[in-house]
């Protein structure tokens, strides 16, 4: 099946000389959910904003259901909905006229029976006659996302969508997500809670200093990245990790209470039999034992890291 969005070598760089984006190369299903994961500084709005046709890249090429973004904008822009991480509104106008005019430039004939769905999914209809500066944080972001759905796009990207706003309003956006997936929108997003990116996404994308590092299966990229902990609570704490045991390259934690060990599981060997048995060989006993895999957050971080380590190596 073809991409619904197709990004090809795409750079930014910068009057100042600052490279936002190096070559980046990336390609969105259609119907899925995308996390773009990175952080501040990445260079994760520089993209979304050049797909958007907000900011001119420095080269390369975007299609957007099959049309050039650069060469023919309106047509690729027609298909987006973008909700950015400020708010980008008339705080003097009412919702209801805000989302209609939004809908309007897009040359689309206004349809009451949509706008009122998308404003009771985001519990705004009661509030559909209020000016925007009247409404609370929440209210305003939600606006947003309706403004954002009101030309029924085929894309609709989250930028950072529930940065700072109340559990509610982040309960009901992941609802309406949900039900724009099943009639088959597009959803890319950034976000900072990674749990939600593990929670949502179908594949996951890593974005550092304008690189693209990665972009895999959320399963996949979890099952080859993906590390487990076993812990073992000892009878008694340790102050320091026996001689003996350095084959395993062990932590402790709490204060010496608890030694961890961290593992491939996808290894052939795992090397927790013969750990345990040295346990037994050096006497130490623990009461109780702990395996926990790696969450997305702890893979992201990892990489992050591990990339920025490479980096300064090959500078030095």
């Amino acid at each position: 099946m073809q991409p619904i969005l197709s990004v090809s070598q795409v750079s930014k760089t910068y009057g100042s000389g600052q490279k936002a984006l190096e070559h980046v190369d990336l390609e969105i299903r259609r119907g899925e959910i995308f996390a773009l994961l990175g952080p501040n500084g990445a260079g994760k709005t520089t993209l979304i904003s050049i797909i958007c046709g907000i900011v001119t890249p420095s080269s390369g090429t975007i299609l957007v259901d099959g049309h050039d973004a650069i060469r023919h904008p309106r047509e690729a822009r027609s298909r987006i909905g973008l909700v950015p991480q400020e708010l980008s509104v008339d705080m003097f106008e009412t919702v209801l006229a805000t989302m209609r005019f939004s809908r309007g430039l897009f040359g689309k004939a206004q349809d009451p029976a949509h706008t009122e769905q998308v404003l009771r999914d985001l519990s705004l209809w009661d509030k559909r006659n209020s000016k925007i500066m009247e409404l609370s944080g929440g209210m305003k972001r939600r606006v947003l996302i309706a403004k954002a759905l009101s030309h029924e796009p085929d894309i609709l990207f989250l930028d950072e969508p529930t940065a700072g706003v109340d559990v509610s309003l982040r309960r009901d956006m992941w609802k309406l997500i949900g039900s724009l997936r099943e009639r088959g929108v597009t959803i890319i997003l950034t976000t900072h809670y990674i749990e939600e990116a593990e929670e949502m996404a179908d594949r996951v994308g890593v974005i550092n200093k304008g690189q693209l590092l990665l972009v895999d299966e959320k399963s996949a990229l979890m099952k080859k990245l993906g590390k487990r902990e076993l812990d073992l609570s000892l009878v008694e704490p340790m102050e320091t990790i026996p001689a003996g045991l350095e084959d395993w390259h062990l932590s402790l934690e709490d204060e010496g209470h608890r030694l961890r060990y961290t593992f491939d599981a996808q290894a052939e060997r795992t090397g927790i039999p013969s750990l345990l048995r040295k346990l037994g060989e050096l006497g130490i006993a623990f009461k109780d034992l702990d395996t926990s895999k790696s969450s997305l957050e702890d893979i992201f971080v990892d990489l992050v890291e591990h990339r920025d380590a490479a980096n300064e190596g090959a500078a030095a």
